[in-house]
């Protein structure tokens, strides 16, 4: 019973909260400054009766809570309109763009939660010595450094100075088979090393921190007195119940993944989600702005909902709280 009724309420709060990102997705877009019509019309040199009518087929003349509420039962029913801009649809839009972001973030999740986690168990195991003194300053720099601004310096050491990599795009173009394979991995390097070393510093602070706490606790002193080795007390008492609270980051961070990195895909051209949404923000795309947003929105949501049901297995005390 108390399985269900956490179920129950984990589901609930994931449907409130989607609901709330809806809305807020709708409203927030037309708040911003510049007209969409009035911009196409400047660029495409339209006529009064072209913007009257293309005011009417983007249902931009209704009243605003009329729109909101057209804007619920389109989405409901997965019809996320056609682009202001390329007139295509908005789905098809999103599909073309998803995986080079899944592919960016996924597997800089990827590594920077394998490496920071790893730095984090030796360096809270080892508190206080050279490495852990080191691999904390080193995290803490990471954590604070804007990722455009690293993505910026990478840039230019390794493709301005160096010219081992190209500046950004996804492929040179002509290219097929291995070639253009590993012509994609060599524009992806950049971006994912920025990305990597952006999402490090995280993880090993948090990690560390809980592998501190764990440490102290009462079942690591007991098996240190019973003269159980080190190594195995690490890997069998303390890692398992220290990752815990690095496991819900690592999955939120995967939530992520159809969001994109908006910088980072900005400054190395990576054509995925998050260049997608700054040139739809730029030309106040509004569908293709609640496409992206209401895609990358629900994707942290249900990780979110995920990471808290595996969470709550892994740890019964949670569903007891």
């Amino acid at each position: 019973m108390g399985s269900r009724r956490y179920l129950l309420s984990k589901t609930l709060q994931a449907v409130v909260t989607l609901w709330f990102v809806l809305t807020f997705n709708f409203f927030l877009f037309r708040i911003l400054p510049g007209d969409p019509v009035a911009l196409l019309a400047r660029s495409e040199k339209l006529t009064p009766d072209d913007i009257a009518r293309l005011q009417h087929e983007l249902g931009l003349d209704l009243p605003i809570f009329q729109q909101y509420f057209v804007y619920l039962r389109e989405t409901v029913t997965v019809n996320l309109g056609e682009s202001m801009r390329s007139g295509r649809d908005v789905k098809a839009t999103i599909g073309v763009r998803v995986w080079p972001t899944v592919v960016l973030v996924g597997l800089g999740t990827l590594f920077a939660s394998y490496f920071g986690v790893m730095i984090g168990i030796r360096g809270g195991w080892r508190r206080g010595s050279r490495f852990d003194t080191n691999s904390q300053y080193s995290s803490l720099i990471l954590y604070s450094m804007p990722e455009g601004w690293l993505g910026m310096l990478l840039l230019l050491l390794f493709s301005g100075w160096l010219h081992w990599f190209p500046a950004g795009g996804y492929t040179t173009g002509g290219l097929s088979g291995v070639a253009r394979f590993v012509d994609i991995l060599d524009h992806l390097f950049l971006p994912l090393l920025t990305l990597t070393l952006g999402y490090i510093g995280a993880y090993s602070i948090v990690m560390r921190s809980s592998m501190i706490d764990t440490t102290n606790e009462d079942y690591v002193q007991t098996a240190r007195a019973k003269g159980v080795p080190e190594r195995v007390v690490r890997k069998r008492h303390a890692v398992p119940n220290a990752i815990l609270p690095t496991f819900t980051l690592i999955f939120l961070s995967f939530g992520f993944v159809l969001g994109g990195a908006i910088v980072i895909e900005t400054v190395f051209s990576w054509p995925g989600l998050g260049l997608l949404t700054y040139e739809a923000i730029r030309t106040n795309d509004y569908p293709v702005i609640q496409g992206v947003f209401l895609i990358a929105s629900a994707t942290v949501i249900v990780a979110n909902l995920i990471a808290d049901i595996t969470y709550g297995y892994l740890d019964p005390r949670i569903k007891q709280a």
